[in-house]
């Protein structure tokens, strides 16, 4: 891979870093001589990857902290920017994907933590971002959003509902944003191994994937690295699919996150 140096002399902010899908693309923009802030709610996670980057000559910086609240959103923001000065992109990726239920066993907790951590969070994170941006008359937002948006999930209704509102929200705000030189774009990644499977579970899950494997965080990169460049100048409003493959096409899955014999039983009313 030919690394480009398309991000020198500017900041890159990237919610829920401190691993996977985040963490690898701290690495890329790094690469491209990004200054990079790491957010995760996991600070040791997030520092490990500081460490990770500076060792590799970045200049990078742990700002750890819940993006799901105001109060956690200005103090990342307000440390990237007194370390690293203003955040030329964002990089909204912090998300919550475990607690998968079946909606009759959903309840409002469950349901208000999805959309807060999913959803609100790219609110707040693009709100701090976006009047410094436009007073700049450039930046970038990216956000990650999930096969979930235009299809589903079994067991995900708050998940999937919080990734439509994303992709939603995407939209909405490249068209409130482009006056003033600012872009909002977002990747949907597809089965991206981040969870260390292997065997024949990997493989049974491979055979979904029209390209014959699942993906890894490393995928991801180059169309982030794309969308928040000048490369993408005249990108806005869009979603990269990177997948494999899988959701254009029409088949079912023989394998199932959430199979029917997770199901709750409910007896019929006779």
């Amino acid at each position: 891979m030919t690394t480009l140096q398309r991000f020198t002399g500017r900041t890159v902010l990237i919610t829920g870093a401190g691993g996977g899908i985040g963490a690898a693309l701290a690495h890329r923009y790094a690469a491209e001589g990004a200054r990079v802030a790491v957010n995760d709610v996991n600070a040791a996670a997030a520092q490990a990857v500081v460490d990770a980057l500076t060792a590799a000559g970045a200049q990078a910086l742990s700002v750890p902290g819940d993006v799901s609240v105001q109060d956690g959103v200005e103090a990342i923001f307000a440390a990237t920017e007194a370390h690293l000065g203003p955040v030329d992109v964002l990089v909204n990726n912090a998300a919550l994907t475990s607690d998968q239920r079946h909606f009759l066993d959903a309840d409002e907790a469950w349901w208000d933590l999805f959309l807060r951590v999913n959803l609100k969070s790219v609110f707040l994170c693009s709100h701090r971002a976006a009047r410094g941006m436009a007073a700049r008359r450039r930046g970038v937002i990216l956000n990650v959003s999930s096969g979930g948006a235009t299809r589903s999930h079994r067991g995900f209704t708050s998940y999937d509902a919080a990734k439509g509102g994303v992709e939603a929200f995407t939209r909405a705000l490249a068209l409130d944003m482009a006056p003033y030189g600012v872009r909002v774009n977002g990747i949907t990644p597809g089965f991206i191994n981040t969870y260390g499977l292997e065997g024949e579970d990997l493989a049974q899950r491979e055979r979904t994937v029209p390209l014959g494997r699942y993906g890894t965080a490393e995928d991801l990169t180059g169309a982030a690295a794309f969308l928040a460049s000048d490369d993408a100048a005249y990108v806005t409003g869009q979603f990269v699919v990177v997948d494999g493959g899988v959701l254009v096409q029409q088949r079912s899955a023989n394998v199932d996150t959430f199979p029917l014999s997770r199901f709750p039983e409910v007896p019929a009313d006779e």
